[in-house]
C-alpha cells in the first residue's frame, strides 16, 4: 500500500514523501444552491417578455382602430363631457316627529316627505344618508326634533323650502 493509505501510526506523525497515486484534476468551485434562481430568472424574463408583447399588441390595436375609422372615413370619435361632480353638503332638518328621529343612526337612508295642510304630501328627498343626530332639546316640546341629512345641494335648498312651509317627516329605507 502506498503511504498515505496506511493506517499505521508512524505515517500520520510524519508528513508522506510519496506522491498520490492518481493526480486530481483541476474543476471550478461548487456553487450550491443558485439552481433555483436560474429558474426564477429565466421565469421572469419569460414574464416581461409576455407583458412587454401585450402592451405592443394593446398600442397597435389602438392606433389601428382610429386610423381604420379614418379610412371608412368617420370622424374622431365624440368627446362626452365628464359627469358632474355631485357635492354633498350636510344640512340640518327639523322633523315633526321628535320619536321617529330618535330611531335614526348615522349612516341610515330615509325619505324626507313633506305634509301641507293644503294638498297631498309630496318626497322633497329620496334616500338622503343620515350624518347625525344631535342630542334632543329639553325645552322643545311638539317642536320636533333636528336631524343631520347629507345630500346633494340642490336637494338641501328644496328641503330648507320645504321644511319653512310645511311639516317634514321620515321613512326609512
Amino acid at each position: 500500500m502506498s503511504g498515505y493509505l496506511s493506517a499505521a501510526p508512524s505515517s500520520l506523525s510524519s508528513p508522506s514523501t510519496s506522491a498520490p497515486a492518481r493526480p486530481v484534476p483541476p474543476f471550478p468551485p461548487l456553487r450550491v444552491g443558485r439552481g433555483g434562481d436560474r429558474l426564477r430568472r429565466a421565469l421572469r424574463r419569460r414574464r416581461r417578455a409576455g407583458a412587454a408583447g401585450l402592451a405592443v399588441v394593446a398600442a397597435a390595436l389602438a392606433v389601428g382602430g382610429t386610423e381604420a375609422r379614418a379610412s371608412r372615413g368617420a370622424g374622431p370619435p365624440e368627446a362626452k363631457p365628464p359627469p358632474a361632480v355631485v357635492r354633498m353638503v350636510s344640512a340640518p332638518v327639523r322633523i315633526a316627529d321628535g320619536a321617529t328621529v330618535r330611531l335614526l343612526r348615522p349612516g341610515d337612508r330615509v325619505d324626507v316627505v313633506a305634509a301641507e295642510r293644503a294638498g297631498p304630501p309630496r318626497v322633497v328627498a329620496v334616500g338622503a344618508r343620515v350624518a347625525g343626530v344631535p342630542e334632543p332639546e329639553k325645552a322643545s316640546g311638539d317642536g320636533g326634533a333636528l336631524v343631520v341629512l347629507s345630500v346633494p345641494r340642490e336637494t338641501a335648498r328644496t328641503l330648507v323650502g320645504a321644511g319653512s312651509v310645511a311639516r317634514l317627516a321620515v321613512t326609512l329605507c
